[in-house]
């Protein structure tokens, strides 16, 4: 190879370096992650109802994100999330909640394309 080839090649290569590492971060930090949520993680809440709102970090597409309870003895049952919430929340309403300690799962498609999920643990009294 000669010395130009070589010259032109390390080039390219740093510059593809340099380019991947100013994007990197930036599509990262697309990824919807939860800021916060009603339920909180651990709360009490008195009733048999509870108003389910999950704010995240970035807009999520609502079409294909998901909620899930899991009631005391194990079963578990899909929840409609609202179609008129912000774009970076995933709002629904669930009601007729035995007493016990229940378990909310939820999965979202964020703006990069990655899907996250989480639970979050309350109890209803």
């Amino acid at each position: 190879m000669r010395a130009s080839t070589i010259g032109a090649s390390f080039r390219i290569a740093i510059c593809a370096f340099v380019l991947s590492c100013l994007v990197g971060p930036h599509a990262a930090s697309a990824h919807a992650i939860i800021v916060s949520s009603a339920p909180a993680a651990g709360a009490i809440v008195s009733g048999d109802a509870v108003s389910i709102r999950l704010h995240f970090n970035s807009r999520i597409d609502h079409a294909r994100s998901k909620l899930t309870l899991f009631a005391p003895n194990g079963v578990s049952q899909a929840v409609t999330p609202a179609a008129d919430a912000p774009v970076d929340e995933l709002n629904a309403d669930a009601a007729h909640l035995s007493s016990g300690a229940w378990r909310l799962r939820w999965q979202v498609l964020s703006v990069d394309g990655h899907i996250t999920r989480g639970d979050i643990p309350f109890n209803v009294r």
